[in-house]
């Protein structure tokens, strides 16, 4: 950032700054996302946000090699305790928090002290493979599925419990009506930060619910559920609740997943529909999607990151275990999704077997990555499964961590479009996580995450 660029970016904060004096807020909250998939935060008063804008507020590089207990590991170019970095946040996202009174909320890039780019910046990557996207003339636009579990404290013992309110049938009336109020304000909150919801509903699991928002570029898209989820937190704690966005809250039972919806466009045109690529996708379509698929095995590392993660991807709970594809088949890994045939924009393909604990900008960035590697070397899709997959023979996605990691440390693609720092770094965290997880029963792996995603 050279000097015009800072006087810009103060000029702007502090117009922003007296916006927000003005509506009584006094703190502004910069958020990233580590390796880990937490959400980490530094915060300055109101009244600094323009020196934050301009000079960054100072932060540890090693946060990229810790692990979900905050315990650490150590790679070839990040890790121990020297070195700082500059959280830069971007305020087109700046957002008063509805359900945090006093305070607003930015995402933030991270630069070295001498104002470049940050090498392992997961943000920023997912910036640069919309850029590459965008350089083929493809405009993407993606969405999180944000699901949830919410729970309460026993009144006749330590552990978590889901509230009576928050029980009853898989997608029933009685849950809503059980919780309409606490779901009101969480609909509430959004509206209030300009989120578009699509719809917000019970799931599966005693005590789970979901919530579906507008689609968006893909740094956007990551953004979004960053703040979704932390808005649902923030809600949830004003109604007596903890929200839990682990993998699984409980062994056993279907967990939470963060299931990833995109389309590519060109021109205004759905690249998804009205063409004579399989389903009426077109081939630019088909090809993007055939090096998602080719890729999975590698991309689980990235979308499905701790040991915790392969007990919600089994069989027959619609997490998506199998590396195939299929129209509407909730089964399948790859679920395309035609839409109604006069609604052109609902046309898109949704990966299923990932789960909240992955860090967004990654899971965005490498996802493109890889449908451009299948642009790139015209790669097609199989056959469609049309039936359950378990009664077939397709092939089952890594059922663990260390699995999926093989795959990943083989990806020339992933190493490459990472980069070394950031991929020797999540490397390092997901074998961190293989060994904190070692000799731990499948609840016990459940308990330690419950109020850590």
């Amino acid at each position: 950032m050279d000097s015009t660029e800072r006087e810009r970016a103060g000029s702007q904060a502090r117009q922003h700054a007296a916006r927000l004096t003005a509506k009584d807020i006094h703190g502004v909250a910069l958020t990233w996302v580590d390796n880990a998939g937490m959400t980490r935060v530094k915060a300055v008063p109101t009244t600094h946000l323009a020196h934050a804008a301009q000079w960054g507020v100072g932060m540890s590089p090693v946060f990229d090699v810790f692990l979900s207990d905050d315990s650490s590991v150590t790679s070839t170019h990040i890790g121990g305790p020297v070195g700082d970095l500059r959280l830069i946040p971007d305020l087109d996202r700046l957002t008063v928090l509805a359900a945090q009174p006093g305070w607003a909320w930015a995402p933030a890039d991270r630069h070295e002290q001498d104002g470049t780019p940050y090498a392992a910046c997961q943000r920023q990557f997912a910036r640069r493979m919309t850029a590459r996207a965008a350089a083929q003339d493809i405009r993407l636009l993606m969405g999180f599925e944000t699901e949830w579990t919410v729970t309460t404290r026993s009144a006749d013992g330590p552990g978590p419990r889901v509230p009576d309110s928050a029980e009853g049938p898989a997608y029933g009336m009685t849950r809503l009506v059980g919780m309409s109020g606490y779901l009101r304000d969480v609909l509430e909150a959004l509206a209030a930060q300009d989120v578009d919801v699509l719809q917000i509903h019970p799931e599966y699991t005693t005590g789970q619910f979901e919530v579906s928002v507008a689609p968006a570029e893909p740094v956007h898209a990551a953004d979004l559920t960053v703040l979704v989820r932390e808005t649902v937190r923030a809600v949830s704690l004003h109604h007596g609740l903890t929200a839990s966005f682990a993998p699984v809250t409980a062994a056993g039972s279907v967990g939470n997943g963060a299931h990833l919806h995109f389309s590519l466009w060109r021109d205004g045109k759905n690249l998804c529909r009205g063409g004579d690529g399989p389903h009426g996708m077109s081939r630019t379509c088909e090809a993007f999607l055939a090096g998602a698929l080719d890729e999975l095995p590698a991309l689980l590392a990235i979308g499905a990151p701790l040991p915790a993660s392969y007990l919600r991807l089994r069989p027959n709970q619609w997490a998506g275990p199998y590396q195939c594809w299929g129209v509407e088949n909730r089964e399948a890994a790859l679920r395309f999704v035609p839409g109604p045939p006069l609604s052109p924009d609902a046309a898109n393909a949704e990966l299923k077997c990932f789960d909240a604990a992955a860090n967004p900008y990654l899971l965005t960035g490498a996802v493109i990555a890889a449908g451009l590697q299948g642009l790139d070397r015209g790669r097609t899709l199989p056959a469609p499964v049309t039936g359950n997959p378990a009664d077939t023979n397709a092939t089952r996605l890594p059922d663990s961590l260390p699995a999926a990691l093989e795959h990943f440390a083989r990806s020339s693609l992933l190493r490459a479009e990472l980069g070394e720092p950031l991929f020797a770094s999540l490397l390092a965290v997901r074998q961190g996580e293989t060994d904190l997880a070692r000799d731990r029963s499948p609840q016990a792996l459940a308990d330690a995450l419950h109020n850590r995603y």
